[in-house]
């Protein structure tokens, strides 16, 4: 974090990044002062309404944050910066997005938490977008042009007010990661679920509290002990909007996903907790197991990020692959899309046990229907991206499972093979 007095002191002149938050309500003219310079801007947690009319002059911005402002309108000045590849404004009060305010390089695109009924057809024309982020919104529907965007790879329309998916979006060639979830489309699978998780609840009570394990975007994770003798943990959900949608369809699809060896199980959902807060007790998970990946950066987008030298074996690669095809042919018979299958979200030990996790972004649909085979195909994909993630530091070449990683993500949605057959190929291998 930067200071204003720092700014204008020059002590930050050739600086790359620049993070402000300080209660500004206008912005500072001495920002200019590093325009040769300056890649990416973060103003986030201010009291900002507008942004200058000669941005542009910052013509090496890349990247612009402005979430937790006071914005009703995406500013049109954003679309004439021409390096301008990634735009976050989350938590403002965002009616309107312009044509104008989209720059043609656009890549990343955070409008999350906002007030948007409906998006310009214009955004079709951002060709190189590979993920948009529109979750806790007021939109029933995406621009049909949307389908020239041939690059995009992750959506999130979570908690708006879709009584169907756009067509426009279950046969694009790269979807990978899609999260619906919270709109009127899966409500009634939703609660249903949540009436079970309520019927199988663990109270408060039982539970004492120990050191916090972690925090992610939708709750905070606690170690435990259980009725005085079982180590467990509570995943407390903060009860707000995340950047994939509401805590209430996380814990609904992990109700429902049932117990697999390579899914985190689940106890029970929490019960009586004294500020009303919703949450999910598990068991305690060994040490043993760490991350596969980290989440994807600024810079790698849509990619997960692996430890530097990082190295699988063959039957770690394998095993993997397998539990995880395993674990996704059980969630798609019981009409579950996890929407974020990724390396990140895989905890693993030596010798390839691994377990799927954090169904933050999973959604729910009718297994049989046609959509639902499209989804699948989806699925596929972000299989198919993991698949390569891993034979990519994998210590032996394995043509056999290049071949079925080649055919998980081809661009034929329909065309890519089901889980089961993913299943029973890796089963033989």
């Amino acid at each position: 974090m930067h200071t204003l007095e720092q700014l204008r002191t020059g002590e930050l002149a050739g600086v790359r990044r620049l993070k402000l938050s300080c209660g500004l309500t206008d912005f500072p003219r001495e920002i200019f002062d590093l325009a040769d310079s300056l890649e990416i801007l973060d103003l986030s947690g201010n009291a900002l309404s507008s942004l200058p009319d000669d941005l542009p002059r910052l013509h090496q911005l890349r990247i612009i944050f402005c979430s937790d402002n006071l914005f009703t309108t995406l500013p049109a000045v954003l679309g004439s910066c021409q390096k301008l590849s990634m735009i976050g404004f989350k938590a403002n009060r965002i009616r309107a997005v312009p044509a104008a305010a989209l720059p043609p390089g656009l890549r990343w695109l955070t409008l999350t938490d906002n007030a948007i009924e409906v998006l310009p057809d214009e955004l079709g024309n951002c060709r190189e977008l590979q993920k948009l982020m529109l979750a806790g919104n007021c939109l029933t529907s995406l621009p049909a042009s949307l389908a020239n965007c041939r690059q995009l790879e992750l959506v999130r329309i979570a908690a708006n007010r879709y009584t169907a998916l756009p067509d426009c979006l279950l046969s694009l060639p790269r979807l990978s990661w899609l999260a619906y979830a919270g709109n009127p489309l899966t409500e009634g699978r939703e609660l249903a679920a949540l009436a079970d998780a309520g019927a199988a609840g663990v109270a408060w009570q039982r539970l004492a509290l120990g050191q916090q394990l972690g925090e992610g975007a939708s709750g905070v994770i606690y170690r435990a002990t259980l009725d005085e003798h079982t180590d467990v943990a509570v995943k407390v959900f903060k009860g707000a909007m995340t950047s994939d949608g509401l805590p209430r369809s996380e814990m609904a699809a992990c109700i429902s996903a049932g117990a697999h060896a390579s899914l985190i199980p689940i106890i029970g959902a929490l019960d009586a907790h004294p500020q009303g807060a919703s949450g999910l007790v598990m068991p305690l998970i060994d040490a043993a197991f760490g991350n596969l990946a980290g989440p994807p950066s600024l810079a790698s987008c849509t990619r997960d990020v692996y430890a530097d030298g990082v190295r699988f074996d063959v039957p770690q690669v394998l095993a993997i692959a397998h539990g995880i095809a395993s674990a996704m042919c059980q969630l798609r018979a019981r009409g579950i899309v996890h929407g974020d299958l990724y390396g990140h979200n895989i905890l693993h030990a030596h010798g390839g046990t691994c377990l799927l996790g954090d169904f933050g972004a999973a959604s729910m649909f009718a297994p049989d229907s046609p959509q639902g085979h499209l989804l699948q195909g989806i699925e596929v994909r972000a299989f198919g991206v993991l698949l390569g993630e891993l034979l990519l530091h994998c210590t032996t070449p394995l043509p056999i499972l290049q071949a079925l990683q080649d055919a998980c993500v081809q661009e034929e949605v329909l065309q890519r093979p089901k889980f089961e057959r993913i299943e029973r190929a890796l089963l033989a291998m």
